[in-house]
């Protein structure tokens, strides 16, 4: 009989299920009436991942043959490709992710990521999101939280995002399950600390390493698009990257920094691209636009035919906005440490007020401010490799809180660049 999280995220009809549940909660064997069930269909090619072939095979092997021979449904089977052909002419093979090349090429009609938390992003973006694609295939991750610096804690968010339409996303706690007593629960509790009862009990996004951004906290996170006034000035963030392509939008109010949009271009973004996406959002806003960022975009290569970045958003944007755009970059970039002190000192001070505040609409800048690490080992630098998604937006933001709100001295003179 199923448990009442393996009913909801089993029949949810969502193209990309997330389920993110504690130790126990039925993940696994959840996962194999969802096999049954798209198995029983004519002729469907469905992929079970988890970490490595060996962890695959132990898992759902012997389980999966016991199943399908006691259903009378096995055509033929392939005990080192880990294969079952069923009557129904579909196909179900068990494949982990240590080897992503064996997975490259293959039409896929439903896939399943166990223990996605611990498999590389790519392995998602570049094997088998492209796989799914022909068919417009579903897929179903399953995983207990690893902290918030990888694709689970990503995927959860867009789950949880109404204008992400085809993802959804849930959270179980062990007790939900039904499979574990109250009793078992509360011994681990006295027995265990408490991010690792929260992450392996409660199912809760614990961070382990350092993370930059400490005091960002659901405090933080209010409904301030809605205090978007279109006189007001209105601030672009800008950081430049390919993928992904970013900027924030912050607006001034009493209470602080509200960011209250952004644009994020997950692959092959260009400056022009992010502009545009700008000018489509908050084209007919009516005051002033000002723009900050990161001044390196000032620097013109041999690669950069058509000018610099800030070159690009000068004429992306004063064509639309004309004088009501400003440019308040500086010279130079600050070093990192005074950039994050400024942003940490913006989100909260010592006496516990907060000043930065961020709309529920923007999940890339909450990620990011979540997610972001110190580097191990380091000295406090951010670790800008273990996640190539995050930091960049957070940047953004970060050079226009240091130059609007530095932690030194105002009367520190600061050269600007004007453009």
């Amino acid at each position: 009989m199923l448990s009442v999280p393996q009913w909801n995220f089993l029949t949810d009809l969502h193209r990309f299920v997330v389920v993110v549940g504690a130790r126990r909660v039925g993940k696994t064997y959840g996962c194999i009436d969802k096999i049954a069930e798209i198995g029983a269909l004519k002729g469907k090619n469905i992929l079970y991942i988890s970490p490595t072939y060996k962890m695959s095979k132990n898992l759902l092997w012997e389980p999966l043959k016991s199943l399908f021979y006691g259903l009378n449904w096995v055509k033929s089977k392939n005990e080192v490709d880990l294969s079952i052909v069923l009557k129904s002419g579909s196909k179900i093979t068990l494949k982990g992710a240590d080897n992503p090349d064996a997975m490259r090429g293959l039409g896929i009609d439903y896939a399943i990521f166990d223990e996605i938390a611990d498999i590389r992003a790519e392995t998602w973006t570049a094997v088998i999101r492209p796989a799914l694609s022909v068919e417009k295939g579903k897929a179903l991750f399953l995983g207990t939280p690893r902290g918030r610096n990888n694709i689970l804690y990503e995927m959860y968010l867009k789950g949880q995002n109404p204008n992400e339409p085809e993802w959804s996303s849930y959270q179980f706690t062990t007790l939900e399950g039904g499979q574990v007593d109250e009793e078992e629960v509360e011994a681990a509790r006295r027995e265990l600390d408490e991010k690792t009862f929260n992450q392996e009990y409660n199912a809760k996004f614990e961070n382990y390493g350092a993370n930059v951004y400490y005091n960002f906290t659901d405090a933080n996170k209010i409904q301030c698009r809605q205090l978007y006034n279109p006189n007001f000035d209105l601030i672009f963030c800008f950081d430049f990257n390919s993928s992904p392509g970013v900027a924030a939008i912050i607006m001034e109010h009493e209470m602080g920094s509200c960011v209250i949009g952004q644009v994020y271009i997950p692959q092959n973004s260009t400056t022009p691209a992010v502009c545009n996406r700008l000018i489509k959002d908050w084209g007919s806003h009516s005051g002033n636009i000002f723009c900050y960022g990161d001044a390196t975009g000032a620097a013109k290569g041999s690669a950069k035919v058509a000018g610099s970045d800030w070159d690009l958003i000068k004429q992306s944007l004063r064509g639309h906005f004309g004088d009501r755009l400003k440019f308040r970059v500086n010279k130079s970039n600050p070093r990192e440490r005074v950039r994050v002190n400024a942003v940490n000192s913006r989100i909260q001070t010592f006496d516990g007020n907060r000043h930065l505040y961020v709309d529920y609409s923007c999940k890339n800048v909450i990620y990011d401010f979540e997610g972001v690490q110190t580097l191990k080992g380091g000295s406090g630098e951010i670790d800008k490799k273990s996640n190539l998604n995050l930091s960049h937006i957070s940047d953004a933001i970060g050079y226009y809180i240091n130059k609007r709100f530095p932690v030194v001295s105002r009367k520190t003179k600061v050269r600007e660049l004007m453009i």
